[in-house]
C-alpha cells in the first residue's frame, strides 16, 4: 500500500469512527425518549429487546397495505442490504453498521415511524415496537 493510499485509508476510518461517536449519544436520546413513553404506557415496561424487534421486523401484519405486509417488504430481510420503495427508489441498509447515522434525527425518526408504521401495521407503532426495532437495528 502506497503512504497515500495508507493515509486515505486511516482518514476514512477515523471520519466513520467520529461519526459514530456522535450518532450515538442522538440515537440514545431517542431511545431514552421512547423509554420514557413506554414506561407511562406500561408502568411495568423492562427495557427494549433486540429480540423482540427481529421478530417484529420480520413477521407479516395484517391491517396495513397488502403489498406492505412486513418492513422487510421494502427494506429487505438483511438490514445490511440496500432496500427499495415501492416507486423503485433505492434505501439505504437500515442497519447502523452500514449506516450509522441511521436513528439520529428525531424528527426523521418519527416522520418514517408514522408513514411506515402506518403503511405496514395500518396503525401507529407503539413506542415499545419502535423501541425494540432501533434496538434491533443497531445491533446488526
Amino acid at each position: 500500500m502506497t503512504p497515500a493510499r495508507f493515509c486515505l485509508a486511516l482518514l476514512a476510518t477515523t471520519l466513520l469512527f467520529a461519526q459514530s461517536s456522535f450518532a450515538e449519544p442522538a440515537r440514545d436520546a431517542i431511545l431514552g425518549q421512547l423509554a420514557a413513553e413506554a414506561k407511562q404506557a406500561n408502568p411495568a415496561f423492562a427495557g427494549f429487546s433486540a429480540e423482540r424487534g427481529q421478530q417484529f421486523w420480520q413477521a407479516v401484519h395484517t391491517g396495513g397495505r397488502a403489498e406492505t405486509p412486513s418492513c422487510t417488504s421494502c427494506h429487505t430481510k438483511d438490514p445490511t442490504a440496500e432496500g427499495r420503495s415501492r416507486a423503485g427508489k433505492a434505501i439505504a441498509p437500515m442497519a447502523v453498521s452500514r449506516t450509522p447515522e441511521r436513528f439520529t434525527d428525531a424528527a426523521k425518526v418519527a416522520k418514517w415511524f408514522e408513514r411506515n408504521c402506518n403503511t405496514v401495521l395500518g396503525r401507529a407503532c407503539s413506542a415499545v415496537e419502535k423501541g425494540d426495532i432501533i434496538t434491533y437495528l443497531s445491533a446488526q
